[in-house]
C-alpha cells in the first residue's frame, strides 16, 4: 500500500457523443465500498471512496483491471485507493490512475450525483464484430447443427456469444445443462434417432473431460456428433496453466477428427471438415478453441455441405448379389435379422420378407425396426430378446442380415449359412466370416434381391409358424404378470401397460441394466424409434437421451425414458434442465433401491450380493421440488392412470414404479 493519496480529480464529461446512465439508488452504496454495476454490454467498478482526509464522492472506472481483467467491483477501498482483488495493484476510483510511476490506469467516466441518484456517462456501445466464433457457427449452421447442449464457461465466452447470436436469428437452440456428461449423451441421442448432427460443448480441463463418456457411446455406436471445447490461452498453454489439459490428447481416441483452431486456420474449412467427417463417417469430431481465437475479428465467409456429400444409396456388386439370390431361392426356411443400421430402410426390407415369408427379428438396437404385431414380426433376438425370435432362428437354414454388429449379446447364429449386407465394408464380416458379404445399402440391395427371386423360390410362408409363437409367448408373459412376491411390481406387468399406453410413434429411450433387459422382452413395438447406449452400455443414458429425442422431435412425437433408479441417479439434476426448457419427457424410474443387474451378475458366478444397495429419495416427490410432475406407484392397478397422467402432461413427468428387482 502506498502512502500516495489517490487523485480525485473528477473526469470531465466526454467530448464527443454520450448519454447519463443511472448506476445507483440514493444510499444503495454504503462509504467506502465499490461495485460492479452493469450498463448495457459495459462492466463498471463504482465507488462511493473516502480518502484519508476524509474527502470523497463517487467514481466510475472500467472494471477490468488492467493485469489479468480481474474485476476490480470486487476489490476494495483502502486509503481512499480502490485496490484490485486479485492482485493488489491500486487505481483511484474517481479518474482510474495508478500510484506513482505506473502508467497502467484504467478508463474512468463523468459521474454525477443527482437527486434520484448516481449516474455515469457514457460514449455509445460499439457494433459487436464479426469474430471467428461467428464464422464457426454459421458454417456448423450451414451444416445443419441446429441444437446445442453444453455449459457456459470462462474459456468459451466467445463461442458462446456467438451463439446467443444465432439463436436471436432464430439459427439455433442452446440448451444449458447441468453436468457436461448429459450434453454429449443428449447429443448422441440425437444423432442416432435422427442421424443428423448435434452438437455439445464445454470449457477447457474439466468441462471436456466430462464430454467424454457420452462421445465414446456415440462411437461405438456410429452416431454422428460435433463436439466443441473451449481451451486456455495460447500463451499460457502447456506451462501448467488453471484448467490446462491437453486435450488433443484426452479426445484422439475417442475422435476420427479432432483440431485445435489457430489465428492463421481456415476458420470454415476446420468446422466444414468436423461436420463432414461427424456425418459421413457416423462418428465424433472435434473442434478446441483456445480462449484468445474466438474472439478475433473475421470477414470470412462461412462453410457448408453444398458439393461435399454425395447420396450414399449403392448398389451391391452383380456377382455377390447373383450369390446372395442364389442361396434365398435354394433355402426352405431363411429368416432376416435386421439392426439400427437398417431401421430407415424397413420399407423395402419388409418387402422382400413378405415376398418369401420370412420371419424378420431385430437386434436389441433394432427393436421397433418392424412392429411385434407385424405378421412376420418375431420381435428382439438374443438377451434381450424374446423365444419367438431365438426358436426361428434355431429353425432357420439361412439369415438375411441388414445393417447388424452381430453383437455378442445378439448372438446371430454363424453356423448357420448368412448372407450380411451393410454399406460399411468393415462391418463386413466384421467377428467371423460369412457366407456372402454384400456391400451396399440395405433399401436397395433388399428390393434388388426381391426382383431378382420374384416367385422362383421355395421358401415356407411363416406367418402361421409366428402367430403360433407368438400365442405361447403371450400365454407365458399373462403368467409372469400374476408373479407376486409382495416386494413391487413385476417387470412384465409395467412394460405390457406401457405398451398400451404410449403413442405408436413414440421415441422410447432406455438406460442400462435389468430395466432395458426386461423392456426389450416384454415391450411390444408398434412403430416407436428405441434409443439405447449399445455397445458402451453406460448406465444414466436414459433420461438425457431424452432430453436429446426431446430436442430432436419434441413437438412431433411423444418422448418417453426408462431408467433404474441407480440410472437416473446418474443425472438426476437433468430434471431442472427438462424443467427450464419445458420439455415434454415422461421418465419411467424402475426404484428396486439396488444395482439389480449386478446382483444378479453376482448371484449367477455364484458370489455373495455385496454393495449393490442404493439410497433413494422419493423420485415423484423429487420431481415435483425440481417444478415437474411426479408420482410414485406401489400398486399394479396405479400403472395405467399415473403413465397416462405423465403423458398428458405439458411438461417433463416422472412415474416411480416400486419393482420387484428379482421378477424381471
Amino acid at each position: 500500500m502506498t502512502d500516495e493519496q489517490p487523485s480525485l480529480e473528477p473526469v470531465p464529461e466526454p467530448a464527443g457523443p454520450f448519454d447519463w446512465h443511472k448506476v445507483l439508488d440514493v444510499d444503495e452504496l454504503p462509504e467506502g465500498r465499490v461495485t460492479t454495476v452493469t450498463v448495457g454490454r459495459r462492466s463498471l467498478a463504482v465507488s462511493n471512496y473516502v480518502d484519508g482526509d476524509g474527502n470523497g464522492g463517487y467514481g466510475a472506472i472500467d472494471n477490468h483491471c488492467p493485469h489479468q481483467g480481474g474485476p476490480l467491483g470486487e476489490g476494495s477501498i483502502e486509503q481512499g485507493w480502490l485496490r484490485c482483488s486479485w492482485h493488489g495493484y491500486d487505481y483511484s476510483p474517481c479518474n482510474g490512475r495508478s500510484p506513482g510511476a505506473h502508467g497502467d490506469g484504467v478508463d474512468a467516466f463523468a459521474v454525477e450525483s443527482r437527486d434520484d441518484g448516481v449516474y455515469v456517462a457514457l460514449p455509445p456501445e460499439h457494433d459487436r464484430e464479426r469474430t471467428v466464433s461467428d464464422v464457426l457457427v454459421e458454417t456448423m449452421v450451414n451444416w445443419g447443427v441446429t441444437n446445442v447442449f453444453g455449459m457456459v464457461g470462462h474459456s468459451n465466452l466467445g463461442f458462446a456469444d456467438a451463439m446467443r447470436e444465432a439463436e436471436q436469428r432464430g439459427d439455433l437452440r442452446y440448451f444449458g445443462i447441468r453436468h457436461e456428461g448429459a450434453a454429449s449423451f443428449a447429443a448422441s441421442a440425437y444423432g442416432k434417432l435422427t442421424n443428423e448432427l448435434a452438437a455439445c460443448f464445454a470449457i477447457a480441463g474439466p468441462g471436456s473431460t466430462n464430454l467424454l463418456t457420452g462421445l465414446y457411446d456415440a462411437q461405438v455406436d456410429r452416431a454422428p456428433i460435433l463436439a466443441i471445447s473451449g481451451q486456455v490461452p495460447s500463451k499460457v498453454k502447456g506451462r501448467g496453466a488453471f484448467q490446462d489439459v491437453d486435450l488433443e490428447g484426452a479426445f484422439a481416441d475417442v475422435s476420427r477428427f479432432s483440431e485445435r483452431v489457430l489465428s492463421g486456420s481456415d476458420h470454415a474449412e476446420l468446422m466444414s471438415v468436423a461436420c463432414k467427417t461427424a456425418l459421413v463417417g457416423r462418428d465424433v469430431a472435434h473442434l478446441i478453441l483456445p480462449d484468445e481465437v474466438q474472439t478475433e475479428r473475421s470477414d470470412a465467409e462461412p462453410g457448408g455441405p453444398m458439393g461435399r456429400v454425395a447420396d450414399r444409396q449403392i448398389s451391391p456388386p452383380v456377382d455377390a448379389l447373383a450369390a446372395a439370390v442364389e442361396m434365398i431361392k435354394g433355402s426352405t426356411r431363411p429368416m432376416i435379422i435386421v439392426g439400427d443400421g437398417a431401421r430407415d430402410d424397413m420399407a423395402e426390407v419388409t418387402a422382400l420378407a413378405e415376398q418369401i415369408g420370412a420371419p424378420v427379428a431385430t437386434t436389441f438396437k433394432g427393436k421397433g425396426a418392424i412392429s411385434d404385431h407385424h405378421e412376420l414380426g418375431c420381435g428382439v433376438l438374443g438377451r434381450s430378446g424374446t423365444p419367438i425370435a431365438s426358436w426361428f432362428m434355431n429353425e432357420a437354414d439361412l439369415l438375411i442380415v441388414f445393417g447388424a454388429s452381430f453383437s455378442n449379446h445378439t448372438g446371430i447364429a454363424t453356423y448357420k449359412p448368412v448372407i450380411q449386407v451393410d454399406f460399411d465394408a468393415m462391418a463386413l464380416g466384421r467377428f467371423d466370416a460369412v457366407d456372402v458379404p454384400l456391400l451396399g445399402h440395405a433399401a436397395v440391395t433388399s428390393r434388388l434381391m426381391a426382383e431378382a427371386v420374384g416367385d422362383d423360390h421355395g421358401c415356407v410362408d411363416h406367418r402361421p409358424e409366428v402367430a403360433e409363437r407368438w400365442a405361447i409367448w403371450q400365454q407365458e408373459k399373462a403368467s409372469r404378470r400374476a408373479d407376486d412376491r409382495d416386494e413391487g411390481i413385476n417387470a412384465a406387468t409395467l412394460f405390457d401397460v406401457m405398451s398400451r399406453t404410449a403413442d405408436d410413434d413414440a421415441v422410447l429411450c432406455v438406460d442400462v441394466g435389468n430395466n432395458t433387459y426386461s423392456f426389450g422382452r416384454y415391450f411390444e413395438v408398434t412403430h416407436q424409434s428405441v434409443l439405447m447406449s449399445g455397445y458402451l452400455g453406460s448406465i444414466g443414458f436414459g433420461f438425457p437421451a431424452a432430453m436429446g429425442a426431446w430436442a430432436a422431435v419434441g413437438g412431433e412425437r411423444q418422448i418417453i425414458g426408462v431408467s433404474g433408479d441407480a440410472g437416473f441417479g446418474q443425472y438426476a439434476m437433468e430434471i431442472t434442465t427438462a424443467v427450464k426448457y419445458s420439455m415434454n419427457i415422461t421418465h419411467v424410474i424402475m426404484n428396486n433401491s439396488e444395482l439389480g443387474k449386478i446382483s444378479k451378475e453376482q448371484r449367477a458366478a455364484e458370489l455373495d450380493v455385496w454393495q449393490t444397495s442404493v439410497h433413494n429419495p422419493s423420485f415423484g416427490e423429487f420431481a415435483q421440488l425440481c417444478g415437474a410432475w411426479g408420482a410414485r406407484v406401489t400398486k399394479p392397478a396405479q400403472l395405467e392412470s399415473a403413465l397416462s397422467a405423465a403423458l398428458v402432461h405439458d411438461g417433463p413427468a416422472i412415474v416411480e414404479v416400486m419393482t420387484d428387482a428379482l421378477l424381471v
